[in-house]
């Protein structure tokens, strides 16, 4: 009975918030991680693991700084666009489908998401797995769940990230990833990953950091658990024939097709909509002040956003996608 209520005393310290005091000293780091194990431990995570996670985890300053860091300027959609859909880039993805296209087509055909859907998300998100970020998780996860800003967050994902330690599905040193713990060739936090990676060759393990069966799979099921339609496009680019209200842009209002050709919405070589097709789009712009694009975009791109809740981003995936698989 006594270790049941020392128990959920340091429980209650650690949600209560004494943990994430905003006075935050580096050097204090041992004591917040003695009293992390305390809460680690109630939730099920073996004093095994905790002692060989965190054997060698130090403070990072560097991690600080890049979660605070600020763009010195806000980049337009377009160079964003441009960053993107390199040449190098769209070469490399149709090179990367062909060559996995066999198990690409497996887990297209089980999941319902096309094959160059996902490989444009993997071309965005690691350049398609040759770069998946170099910082140790758990050393990153506990810098920022020590850290004041987003302590809450970061400590969930720290729980998540040592049961997948403790379910064996990677080694602590191969354990790496983007500053804030993202992991993996799609990128996923360990939450994400607990909940959505797949073992798709079916081996025990869930490898998101070099099995391409099990990479593809958790992308592909990531976006079938996120409400992806088979067989719907993303969306289009545009053009807009008529003079348009501008209160009619934008990802709050979703209007069907029939809606959209009256308005005077048409496809880039001027032909009109599908408007046989029952779907929901909105209608989104992107301007500099004097370039402007405009695509009518459907569910899917909705979908693709809570990967990734950019607008940039989705639209970049759509396009890569599409230049992809041509």
């Amino acid at each position: 009975m006594k270790k049941i209520l020392l128990l959920l005393l340091f429980i209650f310290i650690f949600a209560s918030g004494e943990v994430y005091a905003k006075t935050k000293n580096p050097e204090d780091l041992a004591i917040w991680i003695k009293k992390f194990k305390f809460y680690a431990a109630s939730q099920g995570i073996e004093i095994a693991t905790l002692n060989r996670a965190f054997a060698n985890v130090e403070y990072k300053e560097r991690i600080i700084s890049l979660d605070r860091k600020q763009p010195e300027k806000t980049i337009s959609f377009f160079q964003y666009k441009k960053n993107i859909l390199s040449k190098k880039r769209i070469y490399d993805g149709r090179k990367f489908l062909r060559k996995y296209s066999s198990v690409l087509t497996d887990i297209s055909d089980k999941y319902g998401v096309p094959k160059h859907i996902i490989v444009a998300l993997l071309g965005i998100e690691t350049n398609y797995g040759t770069y998946m970020g170099s910082f140790n998780v758990i050393e990153a996860l506990t810098t920022l769940a020590y850290d004041s800003r987003r302590s809450k967050f970061f400590t969930a994902e720290l729980i998540a990230a040592l049961k997948i330690l403790q379910e064996g599905h990677i080694d602590l040193d191969e354990m790496q990833g983007s500053w804030a713990g993202a992991m993996g060739q799609c990128q996923f936090m360990p939450s994400s990953f607990l909940r959505l990676a797949v073992d798709f060759n079916q081996d025990g393990k869930i490898d998101i950091w070099n099995t391409k069966a099990d990479i593809f799979a958790s992308a592909a099921n990531y976006l079938k658990q996120s409400g992806w339609r088979e067989g719907e496009k993303w969306g289009r680019k545009v053009k807009v024939t008529k003079a348009i209200d501008k209160n009619l842009l934008g990802l709050k209002l979703q209007k069907d097709l029939n809606y959209w050709d009256a308005v005077g919405v048409r496809k880039l070589n001027g032909q009109r909509l599908p408007t046989d097709i029952d779907m929901k789009a909105s209608l989104i712009e992107f301007t500099n002040g004097k370039d402007i694009e405009t695509y009518l975009v459907y569910n899917n791109y909705r979908v693709i956003m809570k990967w990734n809740k950019s607008t940039y981003f989705a639209t970049a995936v759509g396009l890569l996608s599409d230049k992809i698989n041509q």
